[in-house]
């Protein structure tokens, strides 16, 4: 089962991915210029790392930094939700084709 959505528009190419830290979607753009990714959307890669949030623009959400390797999201130290530090499976992209 899927654990990231492709997405392209404005000539761009990208992923999202749902975020059990933060109960919410994140997304990176691939192409062009973007976050490397190994193409699976089972157990997906990408590169560098993701970090939303990082200014609070978003007041009531939570700052998150993350690795996804492999299908796995590795929530690193300075994320500010419940899973920081942890390492989990990425969940499936719970949108279907949306």
């Amino acid at each position: 089962m899927a654990k990231v959505k492709q997405w392209t528009g404005g000539g761009k190419r990208g992923l999202h991915l749902w975020c059990p830290g933060c109960d919410a979607v994140h997304g990176v753009t691939t192409d062009p210029l973007g976050w490397t990714w190994n193409g699976d959307v089972e157990k997906p890669t990408l590169s560098p790392s993701l970090l939303t949030n990082a200014g609070k623009a978003h007041s009531t959400a939570p700052i998150c930094h993350c690795f996804v390797r492999d299908g796995r999201i590795e929530f690193l130290s300075d994320s500010t939700h419940a899973l920081a530090g942890q390492t989990v499976d990425l969940p499936p992209w719970p949108y279907g084709d949306q």
